[in-house]
């Protein structure tokens, strides 16, 4: 054992009487010991199996790579064993016990659920060189590096520990003189290895070996994949290099009761074309990249696959990391998904002992060894470059289809992203051509926020010219910069267009009838036109869409929607509700407004809004809407009338009011107008008149006539736009 520093020199440290040095060094089988010119009691290291199991890191999602770390001994066995190629064999058996456990779907590609055995365990058996003298020592020693060569961390075996009870080995070999060996031990974290002496085997035996894990943790079972073709083509993905790499890989079969599974033929239907190979160079480190496609029946995305030694340690994907790089690549039957395995001494270096990952720094930090570390941000960086220029002919399709995505939700949609599409580089502006509209609008409004965030910031800066910078510089980056604000204005704008798009879009769904025949209550209206139970100074502008009736009635010094007379400001009027229209139709209140500041120029208005396609108008106000709004008008004049800031509006009697009916042209709604005295649009969509008495102008709008009046008044800023009207 070669010591890993040397004694120091000075006198501090454990002694005894004779002042001698002695120290001790165990793994727990073997102990060396250093003399020095005193002598110490002795001290051993020992190594705590359990705590070392317990310190073993094997996330949950992770529990079949002990499994996986089995197989690839077993391949790394028969690679020992000079046999002709496709003499190489392993028997992967899933053992199950009698409780059975529901299987979802996704866990195979079987349609819906259904259930199997527990699995309590796996045997793999393979026919490779056995464990000889050399292998036993290794296993029993942890952190050999016996296997270096190869990947092998000597900690392999922890992960079986850490997932099943405990392991039961059998394995045939030939020993030193050539004669064949049977050895048998087991392995667990209470007692280690308990292991029998050899026995001599019949002179015809084959070499090989049988690993039983056994008694499967339920936490890292019930986690697992549940059948035989999830669990094979959850190894294969995981040995897929081996696949591709030069002197293939062994037979290896799963069997599960009555079904076999050839991993051969897994990789027949997995694989789309032969793998190719590149060498890339990083600060002077060489990286071998494998490229795969994949058939596009796999439902996977696209990944790069990190190894170290030839073994899969994790896979990272990389679908949208790549312009283009989405979904299936190519067309038709000739679709695949695309794969990137990456080897190199770096990553062999600097893999974790589990094997789940690499010690390497996320990004760079610079410092002292800048020159030579490479950070994982820039190794993937230089692989997602490989991997771009390796599959440019198949990107460039999806590019273009990209593109006319982000071009044409713009164009329909969302018009108000125009302005700042020339300011986003095209490279962000390939997305995946099946996104939904909600992921491209929160992408683009990404793009809007880092483009206000810019000029916010320009905008500190803009008004001091730099120490070295020409009155002409100063002018070409004033006008770069009022391009850019005026671009935003003209998004801004757009947005509140294309929202007052949308309301119209939702008020001409809310009309009609839905599946069971029936039409949507007054309230859902009420919202879209003005939010209910709410007052002026508690509304958000945006949330107001009174432009729906007139484009005035946005403008207004006090707003009241669905709320009581008696708590309005603008009256001093105890009248409260009337208790029949409250419980004939509670959300049959009216929306009232006080416009304008100047006095006497003063008006009232009234909304009214009534369930689309409501036959039973009657007379009186309980039934009459146009009675209705009138009752409420008399009532509002009936006390001291006054602007929300309590000044005084004289001759309350006088002051004008608006009355507006939304409601369908019904038979009985149009008896109520004619009886009314009202005169027909034009259109035939509502009717219109003036109560002399009353002072107040009554317009009765079919849902039909307000949504064709609000569309025409909006028609231009839509065409402007391109927002489809139809």
């Amino acid at each position: 054992m070669t010591p890993l520093a040397t004694f120091p020199k000075s006198n501090k440290g454990m002694r005894n009487s004779s002042n001698e040095v002695n120290i001790s060094v165990s793994d727990g089988s073997h102990a060396v010991e250093y003399i020095g010119r005193s002598q110490l009691r002795n001290m051993t290291i020992e190594t705590n199996l359990r705590g070392r199991v317990n310190n073993t890191q094997l996330p949950l999602k992770r529990g079949l790579l002990p499994l996986f770390e089995a197989v690839q001994n077993s391949i790394h066995a028969i690679d020992e064993v000079d046999l002709s190629t496709g003499q190489g064999r392993i028997i992967v058996e899933i053992v199950r016990g009698g409780q059975a456990t529901l299987v979802l779907e996704g866990d195979s590609h079987k349609p819906g659920p259904d259930s199997l055995p527990d699995i309590t365990g796996f045997r793999i058996k393979d026919n490779g060189v056995g464990f000889t003298d050399r292998h036993m020592t290794s296993f029993e020693t942890l952190d050999s590096d016996l296997k270096a060569d190869i990947g092998g961390r000597g900690v392999g075996r922890l992960l079986w520990l850490k997932a099943f009870d405990g392991a039961a080995i059998e394995s045939t070999y030939a020993d030193d003189g050539g004669e064949k060996r049977v050895r048998n031990f087991t392995f667990t974290a209470a007692e280690g290895v308990t292991s029998d002496e050899p026995t001599k085997a019949d002179s015809d035996s084959h070499s090989g070996t049988v690993v039983y894990l056994h008694d499967f943790d339920p936490k890292y079972r019930d986690a697992a994949r549940k059948t035989a073709e999830a669990i094979a083509n959850s190894l294969f993905e995981h040995c897929m290099w081996y696949f591709v790499r030069d002197g293939g890989v062994p037979t290896i079969v799963i069997n599960d009761g009555g079904e076999s599974i050839n991993l051969d033929e897994v990789y027949q239907a997995h694989m789309h074309s032969s793998a190719n190979t590149e060498s890339i160079l990083i600060k002077g480190h060489s990286f071998e990249l494998t490229h795969i496609k994949l058939h596009s029946t796999i439902i996977r995305p696209h990944f790069i696959g990190w190894c170290a030694s030839n073994r899969l340690v994790n896979e990272e994907s990389i679908t949208g990391k790549i312009p283009g790089l989405y979904g299936k690549l190519g067309n038709g039957n000739d679709s695949f998904i695309y794969a990137c395995y990456v080897t190199s001494k770096y990553l062999d270096d600097r893999v974790r002992p589990e094997r789940t990952g690499f010690v390497i720094e996320k990004s760079d930090s610079g410092g002292l060894f800048g020159q030579t570390e490479i950070a994982q941000d820039e190794l993937t960086s230089n692989v997602l470059r490989s991997a771009g220029t390796y599959l440019e002919k198949y990107l460039e399709t999806n590019r273009q289809a990209g593109l006319e995505r982000v071009h044409d939700f713009v164009a329909t949609k969302q018009p108000r992203y125009r302005p700042i599409l020339a300011r986003i580089p095209e490279e962000e502006l390939t997305v995946d051509p099946e996104i939904s509209d909600k992921e491209l609008d929160v992408i683009l409004h990404r793009h809007k926020y880092e483009v206000e965030k810019q000029l916010l910031s320009d905008g500190h800066e803009i008004m001091r010219p730099g120490d070295n910078e020409t009155s002409e510089d100063y002018r070409q980056r004033m006008r770069d910069y009022l391009n850019l604000a005026e671009d935003l204005k003209k998004s801004d704008l757009a947005e509140y267009v294309t929202h007052r798009k949308v309301i119209l879009d939702l008020l001409r769904v809310a009309i009609q009838r839905d599946k069971d025949g029936n039409y949507a209550r007054e309230e859902l209206i009420h919202e879209l036109i003005m939010p209910m139970k709410e007052e002026s100074n508690s509304v958000e502008f945006e949330r107001s869409n009174l432009w729906l009736v007139n484009e005035r009635l946005t403008f207004h010094d006090f707003l009241a929607s669905d709320k009581a007379l008696t708590s309005m400001p603008i009256t001093d009027s105890k009248e409260k509700k009337r208790p029949d229209i409250l419980s004939l139709n509670v959300y049959d209140e009216s929306i009232l407004l006080s416009e304008g500041k100047g006095l006497p120029l003063a008006s009232i208005v009234i909304v009214e809004i009534k369930r689309p396609m409501r036959n039973d108008a009657g007379a009186g106000e309980e039934r009459d809407p146009i009675e209705q709004t009138l009752g409420y008008l008399r009532k509002i004049r009936g006390g001291e009338m006054t602007t929300k800031s309590g000044r005084p509006i004289p001759d309350a009697l006088d002051v004008p009011g608006f009355c507006y009916i939304i409601c369908d042209i019904t038979p009985s709604m149009k008896v109520r107008c004619e009886l009314r005295g009202l005169t027909i649009t034009s259109d035939h969509m509502g009717y219109f008149g003036y109560n002399p008495a009353l002072k107040a102008y009554i317009e009765v709008i079919s849902f039909d006539q307000l949504l064709t009046g609000a569309t025409e008044r909006n028609r231009a800023f839509f065409d402007r736009l391109g927002l489809p009207t139809n």
